[in-house]
């Protein structure tokens, strides 16, 4: 098939008008009309360079940006790094009663969810607590901000979808209400999951005769009201009959989910809280206003006053003990989501858990030490890609970072500096699980139904990315001598919609897999 598009390309353009282009593949971006400026093509092999059409052009990558994120976590925190979730007290527990606050801390734990949420709680009944006296603190401390999401404005026309879920040291259930919407006759029936506190959902949706395979061309963004302590989902759009679907949204803030999903597991469970559900850093509100709650030690808690402490220096939080815990799975298998669904939340997560958290062989992770720097998060994570770029001689310069998962309009790359990452990944300690989160073509992820019928299928690992105006492959290919190479290809152009961005990009991986 991509030899005749190939032909017919050649066909209708004649030759390609650049020298730097195999005639192939500039004949399919004059066939697309996407200018020469607008692409970016590196493919090596080996040391030999076969392709190079603006190496060094900064261009924005879409996805492809999560390599670099990938690839520095498995090196600089390895494969054995999980994320952890705790609950925490310096409270004594006196018949059944936890006699002061509960601390849920957050870790950075991609598999926090109701069923994790569920056993934590469930540990605590198992301890003999049944009622919590204080306030239940949720430390999302760890990461800085520990709200990003708070005021920052929509990426696109769809806040509400689960690719763009901000995360938090926190994020339960990645935030997201599952509805299932079931019409019969003229009434259209909603369940929600997970259960939550004084959640309810409705809808003012409107019966069409449309197809049920097109129910996403009648939805409207949702809404969210509130009542007193009451909050309702309200659904708005048309919806057609005797149609059947179930969809993800993300439109509660992370304090009311997180605070109304424990609270209704706990009562579940048969047991109650006296105080709030706050977050760390707000003061009770018994408190004084001076008062200030500390909680993002170290898992050990380790750090006790001594008598020299000055008498003017602030007194130091109560030692916590350890009631309950979660470890997520190890850092490949959320790379694997990661880069065979190019899954954003995760990335964004894992971008965050590089400039927060260290590699520990008892608990999976720990918080990096305080170095005294304002630094953000964000910053941190910067420096330390941009620190393992250096120990790998790859030049950073013109690399700009925002959040590592390519959901953004400010990052930007060349082609040349996703090539470096690609060789280092072929010379990591950790290439076997680097290759094995992206996706193969024809087989599986965001390649599934690519490249079936070229020399490509099942040789071919691609991490692919797209924005508006935007597409890009990055990753590995096996040419027809059974070769390595490694091809990078990125769009800029708004002639890449409808499918003729993708089309040039199949075409420069199946031309690498005819390659001698």
């Amino acid at each position: 098939m991509f030899r005749r598009l190939i032909l017919a390309a050649l066909i209708a353009t004649g030759t390609a008008h650049a020298a730097d282009l195999p005639e192939p593949i500039g004949a399919l971006l004059q066939a697309a009309h996407i200018p020469l400026e607008g692409a970016g093509i590196v493919v090596l092999r080996g040391d030999t360079t076969l392709v190079s059409h603006n190496a060094q052009q900064s261009m924005q990558p879409a996805s492809t940006m999560k390599l670099f994120t990938t690839l520095t976590a498995l090196e600089q925190l390895g494969p054995a790094f999980r994320g952890r979730t705790e609950f925490r007290s310096s409270a004594e527990v006196v018949n059944g009663v936890l006699q002061g606050d509960l601390i849920l801390r957050g870790g950075g734990d991609v598999d926090l969810n109701e069923d994790v949420l569920l056993h934590m709680l469930q540990a605590l009944r198992n301890q003999g607590i049944r009622k919590i006296k204080g306030d239940v603190i949720l430390d999302r401390l760890l990461f800085q901000p520990a709200r990003s999401d708070v005021g920052q404005p929509p990426f696109d026309e769809f806040p509400w979808a689960y690719y763009n879920v901000i995360p938090d040291a926190l994020l339960t259930n990645t935030n997201l209400l599952k509805v299932e919407m079931r019409s019969t006759g003229n009434k259209i029936g909603l369940v929600m999951m997970p259960e939550m506190d004084k959640v309810s959902i409705r809808s003012d949706m409107k019966l069409s005769d449309a197809p049920c395979a097109s129910w996403e061309q009648g939805w409207r963004s949702p809404d969210v009201a509130r009542s007193g302590d009451k909050i309702e989902v309200v659904l708005h759009g048309s919806y057609p009959k005797n149609c059947i679907k179930s969809t993800s949204v993300d439109v509660l803030d992370h304090h009311d989910y997180l605070e109304r999903l424990l609270r209704a597991t706990w009562r579940k469970l048969g047991g109650s809280i006296v105080g709030d559900v706050r977050e760390a850093g707000v003061p009770a509100a018994t408190d004084t206003p001076t008062a200030t709650v500390t909680t993002s030690a170290t898992a050990s808690d380790a750090a006790a006053a001594t008598d020299a402490t000055p008498a003017d220096a602030p007194t130091p939080a109560p030692a916590t003990r350890l009631l309950a815990e979660h470890v997520s799975r190890p850092l490949p298998e959320m790379l694997r989501d990661i880069n065979k669904f190019s899954d954003n939340t995760l990335a964004r997560t894992v971008f965050l858990m590089l400039g927060s958290l260290q590699a520990d062989p008892v608990l999976g992770s720990r918080p990096i030490a305080p170095d005294g720097s304002q630094a953000s998060t964000p910053m941190r994570a910067e420096t330390a890609i941009r620190g393992w770029l250096q120990n790998q001689r790859i030049d950073a310069n013109g690399l700009v970072f925002d959040n590592g998962s390519g959901l953004s309009r400010t990052e930007r790359t060349t082609p040349a500096q996703l090539a470096g990452v690609l060789q280092a990944g072929l010379k990591s300690l950790w290439m076997p699980e680097f290759l094995s989160s992206l996706p193969i073509a024809a087989t599986d992820g965001t390649m599934r139904k690519r490249l079936k019928d070229s020399p490509a299928a099942l040789r071919a690992r691609i991490k692919t990315g797209s924005l508006k105006s935007v597409i890009a492959i990055a990753g590995y290919v096996t040419d027809a001598n059974n070769q390595p190479c490694i091809v990078v290809a990125i769009l800029n152009d708004e002639h890449v919609a409808n499918g003729a961005g993708r089309t040039v990009l199949d075409g420069v991986i199946d031309w690498v897999s005819r390659s001698k």
